[in-house]
């Protein structure tokens, strides 16, 4: 009877056990990732080689079990998140992912514009639709198109961008119906809609949908980014330095192992991001020995402030380097020393 009791308590004890690893719970568990050379992932077509390296950090993120959540209780660089915190209301987790794998596509656009432009060469954009980037409840889109679809025609024309899709609907009545053919998993689709008024603003009419231009950039020499499944802006800055440094003779690393973070604008601007002490740990970690941070024109909590408080707490000896715009990199870089 004991020896029954004892089986049974231990089977339940291996099944409760099994159940926390598989049982998510409504957080979010954020943890340094890794820092990665750029180099192997991105190529121009004949461009100049480096000494040193530029590196991409990330942050890890996953869905809460209990073990990982109580792990992130005792450790220092892991943060815990309410699910609301990182999921917008009624977004699911592949919505989120979708957004964030289109964040890092426009990132990787940015840094193709500023490199090359920098480098004083010529680029253009094809234009080839819009895609939806959200559907709001209680429109007509809702059920009939989902977040990624591309629709590149409305009434059969197509549009040289989106801003003049948007005039060609808002030209319309409440009532009117029009058609959108649009491209989901590599098919063709249509669908007709009828227009509504929006609830904040019944004077403007449409669909209900969040949209960003589709578009290709088209440069000479070409250039190939392949992130795989990493997502999000952050890696824009880096990206820039990168693709500029193939691009042009002077090997910008001059032998040193360089990480940092921040998004990158059209005009040159470096942007905030999030996880930045989380990222410190992985440069340290990856053996760099430069880190480029978001000052944010030196906002008391910028990204910078919080780089340099987490390299004191982890005795680090990499260098932390605020910048605002991809030129203040490039002028530490040309006048940092060669190894």
């Amino acid at each position: 009877m004991r020896k029954k009791l004892f089986t049974g308590s231990f089977v339940l004890l291996i099944v409760l056990l099994v159940a926390g690893i598989y049982y998510p719970l409504p957080y979010f568990v954020t943890e340094p990732g890794m820092a990665k050379k750029l180099a192997p992932i991105i190529h121009v077509e004949n461009g100049y080689k480096e000494k040193g390296n530029f590196m991409l950090t990330t942050v890890r993120m996953g869905r809460a079990n209990i073990y990982s959540y109580l792990e992130a209780k005792m450790k220092k660089y892991e943060e815990i998140y309410q699910e609301d915190m990182i999921l917008g209301k009624e977004e699911t987790q592949q919505e989120y992912n979708t957004i964030q794998l289109y964040m890092m596509a426009s990132s990787k656009m940015n840094a193709i514009d500023v490199a090359y432009r920098k480098a004083g060469l010529p680029v253009q954009y094809k234009y080839k639709g819009i895609y939806v980037m959200q559907v709001l409840p209680g429109m007509p889109a809702e059920g009939a198109l989902r977040l990624g679809d591309r629709i590149y025609k409305v009434d059969g024309h197509s549009f040289p961008s989106s801003k003049e899709f948007i005039d060609y609907v808002g030209r319309k009545k409440a009532g009117d119906r029009v058609t959108f053919t649009f491209s989901r998993n590599n098919e063709e689709k249509t669908v007709s809609l009828t227009l509504k008024p929006f609830k904040d603003d019944p004077k403007k009419v449409g669909i209900g949908i969040s949209l960003v231009d589709d578009k290709d950039i088209v440069v000479d020499p070409k250039v190939k980014i392949n992130t795989a499944d990493i997502g999000g802006p952050s890696a824009g800055l880096m990206f820039t330095l990168e693709i500029y440094n193939q691009l042009t003779k002077n090997d910008l690393t001059k032998g040193y192992q360089i990480a940092g973070t921040g998004t990158m604008d059209v005009d040159g601007t470096v942007g905030p991001i999030g996880g930045i002490e989380q990222k410190i740990v992985a440069a340290d970690k990856a053996g760099a020995e430069i880190f480029f941070a978001p000052n944010e024109k030196g906002a008391k909590n910028s990204n910078y402030r919080a780089a340099v408080k987490t390299a004191r707490d982890i005795h680090t000896k990499m260098k932390i380097i605020p910048v605002d715009t991809f030129d203040d990199a490039l002028k530490y870089l040309e006048k940092l020393p060669a190894k």
